[in-house]
């Protein structure tokens, strides 16, 4: 009743087109990538409301400092209409302020799940943000053309809030330490 052709389907070709393209338009120039801020006084968050993915962010983040606010500006992340609403979510946190760096992603699943984040609409939205973007779709085999046009790539939402949170604890010691090292030189010098 039907026939299909083997090996790289449909959706792979379509992907290696996109890349090529947005690549020749130097949308994934390594030059054109932002460091990640590294002390973050909030997030903001493109993902589904009710996903795994916004709790997991959530978790990391509390876990390594809980005083860095998470801002989610909810979108679809799967199906008709999603990769527009990517790009929405993406815009609001930009209009919005006060935001140092984004994650944008959902969690793993098939090609044609993770799709919405192989749309131009959203590549572009991302390459426009002023605000620094780590691309956190599926799991770590999972690449989209997002992940080749944010300003890092993390391999889970979980990694991306590693990335852009730094564990307080770490930096109180860093602190106490230089201001020792503060101290021990205004000694020596008096």
């Amino acid at each position: 009743e039907a026939m299909q052709e083997a090996g790289a389907g449909d959706l792979y070709r379509e992907f290696e087109r996109r890349k090529k393209k947005l690549a020749g338009e130097g949308i994934f120039d390594p030059a054109l990538k932002r460091p990640l801020p590294a002390y973050p006084r909030a997030i903001g968050v493109a993902t589904a409301l009710g996903g795994a993915a916004f709790w997991d962010i959530v978790r990391v983040c509390q876990a390594r400092n809980p005083h860095v606010s998470i801002v989610l500006s909810p979108c679809a992340v799967q199906g008709d209409g999603a990769a527009e609403d990517i790009a929405r979510a993406i815009a609001r946190l930009n209009a919005r302020g006060g935001v140092d760096v984004l994650l944008v992603g959902r969690g793993g699943g098939s090609m044609e799940d993770l799709w919405a984040f192989n749309e131009e609409v959203d590549v572009r939205a991302i390459r426009a943000s002023a605000i620094p973007v780590v691309s956190c779709v599926g799991h770590e085999i999972d690449f989209t053309l997002a992940d080749f046009a944010a300003d890092a790539r993390a391999a889970t939402p979980s990694n991306a809030a590693e990335l852009a949170v730094p564990v307080r604890a770490e930096l109180e010691r860093n602190l106490a330490a230089l201001a020792g090292r503060l101290a021990s030189g205004l000694k020596a010098q008096l």
